[in-house]
C-alpha cells in the first residue's frame, strides 16, 4: 500500500486543470506576437472594393444606366448621379452581407479564398458596419434623390441577394433563378428613375407597336407619353434575367468542383447536363426577347429585330455545343461570348433606340421639325 500511494503524483501544489494558468506553459511569450496593422485609407478603400465586389458592382450600375439610357422619358443630371450612386451602395451593401455569411465556405474554394474576411484582412465588425452604412445610405438616396419605386427596388435587391438567394445557395437549385431575378433588377431601376412605370395604368397603358406592314400607325407620330409602356419595363427585365443562365452556368460548370466541395446546390454539380440545357433554353428565349418582345414594346424599331440576330444566333450556336458535349471546353466559349454579348445588344439597342434620330444628334441632317419651321416661316414672310 506504501509503494502504491508513493507512485500516486502529488497534485496538492499543482495548478487545477480549469484554472486559464493551466494554459499559459502552451501559448507563446507576448515577444512573439506582432501589433494588429492600423489600416491606411487607401488600404481601407481597397478593402472596401473587394468587399463589395467592385467589377460585378460596376457591371450593375451600368445596366441600370441602360434602363435610363433606354427611357424615353427625361431625365436631369441629379436623378442619373443619385441613381448610379444609390444602385452603387446598394449593389456594395448586397456584396458584403453576402461575404460575412459565407466566409467558411469562401474559404474552401480557390476562387473566393482570397476574400478579405476569409483571410482577416477586415474584421467582421468592420465589414458589417460598412454593409449597414451602405445599405442604409443606398435607398435614401435613391428615395430622396430619385423616387419611392425605385428605392424600394434597390432595398428588395439587397435582400433578395443577401437573404433569400445567399440563403438557398446551399439548400437548392432554385438558388440560380433567385439569383437572375437580382441580376435582372436595376435596368428596371434605371426605367423607374426616369419615371417610367412597372404596372399598366391610364397615365401609361400597355402599347404594342407593330411592324409598320402590319400597322397604319407611324410610331413616331405618337406622344411620347405613350412610349412610356410598361411592357418596356418587362423587355429589359427579361433581357437582363435571361442572360444570366447563359453567363453563369458555363462559368459555374468550370468551378463546378469547387462548388461541390463547398456543398452549394448547383445545377452543374447535381445534374451537369440539365446545366447545359438550362444554358440553352435561355440563349433561345434570349432571341425571342431581342426579336419580339423588346421592338414591340417601342424601345427599338423593328431593324433591332434583324441586327440583334447575329449575336443571337452566335450565342444559340455555342450553347447548343455546350449542351451537346457539355465539357470545359465549351463551357469556356460560351461564358466568352456572354461577356461580349451583352454590351454588344444593349449598344444595339441604343443604335435602333424608337425616336432617336442619329442623323440629326450627329449634325448630319436637319430634323423635320426644324425643316418645317423654316417653310412656315418663308411663307408667312412671303404673306
Amino acid at each position: 500500500m506504501a509503494l502504491h500511494a508513493r507512485s500516486v503524483p502529488q497534485r496538492s501544489q499543482s495548478i487545477p486543470a480549469t484554472s486559464p494558468l493551466a494554459y499559459a506553459a502552451h501559448t507563446a511569450p507576448l515577444s512573439k506576437y506582432r501589433p494588429t496593422e492600423l489600416l491606411s485609407l487607401s488600404k481601407t478603400l481597397k478593402l472596401y472594393s473587394e468587399l463589395s465586389k467592385s467589377r460585378l458592382s460596376i457591371l450593375v450600375v451600368l445596366t441600370a444606366m441602360s434602363g435610363v439610357a433606354m427611357s424615353p422619358l427625361p431625365a436631369t443630371v441629379p436623378v442619373l448621379l443619385s441613381t448610379a450612386m444609390g444602385t452603387a451602395l446598394c449593389a456594395a451593401a448586397a456584396n458584403t452581407l453576402n461575404q460575412l455569411q459565407e466566409v467558411p465556405f469562401d474559404a474552401q474554394m480557390s476562387r473566393t479564398r482570397n476574400r478579405p474576411l476569409v483571410r482577416r484582412a477586415i474584421s467582421p465588425l468592420h465589414a458589417s458596419v460598412f454593409a449597414a452604412a451602405t445599405g442604409i445610405a443606398g435607398p435614401i438616396i435613391l428615395w430622396t434623390m430619385v423616387n419611392p419605386t425605385t428605392a424600394i427596388l434597390g432595398a428588395a435587391n439587397i435582400f433578395l441577394y443577401a437573404g433569400v438567394y445567399t440563403w438557398m445557395k446551399r439548400r437548392t437549385i432554385v438558388n440560380t433563378w433567385v439569383g437572375s431575378v437580382v441580376g435582372a433588377l436595376p435596368p428596371v431601376m434605371g426605367w423607374t428613375a426616369c419615371g417610367g412605370q412597372l404596372l399598366p395604368s391610364s397615365e401609361a397603358p400597355m402599347t404594342f407597336f407593330l411592324p409598320s406592314f402590319l400597322s397604319s400607325i407611324d410610331p413616331a407620330t405618337l406622344d411620347i407619353s405613350l412610349v412610356d409602356n410598361p411592357l418596356s419595363a418587362l423587355s429589359l427585365f427579361m433581357l437582363l434575367f435571361c442572360w444570366q443562365f447563359p453567363h453563369f452556368n458555363p462559368l459555374s460548370h468550370l468551378l463546378r468542383d469547387s462548388y461541390a466541395k463547398a456543398g452549394y446546390q448547383m445545377l452543374c454539380v447535381t445534374n451537369p447536363k440539365k446545366n447545359a440545357l438550362v444554358a440553352l433554353r435561355h440563349a433561345v428565349l434570349l432571341t425571342g426577347v431581342c426579336s419580339v418582345i423588346t421592338p414591340l414594346s417601342g424601345l427599338t424599331t423593328w431593324t433591332f429585330a434583324l441586327t440583334s440576330l447575329v449575336p443571337n444566333i452566335m450565342g444559340v450556336r455555342v450553347a447548343w455545343r455546350f449542351y451537346q458535349h457539355t465539357n470545359d471546353k465549351e463551357a469556356r466559349a460560351l461564358w466568352h461570348h456572354c461577356l461580349w454579348y451583352l454590351p454588344a445588344i444593349l449598344g444595339l439597342m441604343m443604335v435602333h433606340k424608337q425616336g432617336m434620330n442619329w442623323g440629326e444628334l450627329l449634325g448630319l441632317r436637319t430634323g423635320e421639325s426644324e425643316a418645317d419651321a423654316h417653310v412656315i416661316s418663308t411663307a408667312e414672310t412671303a404673306q
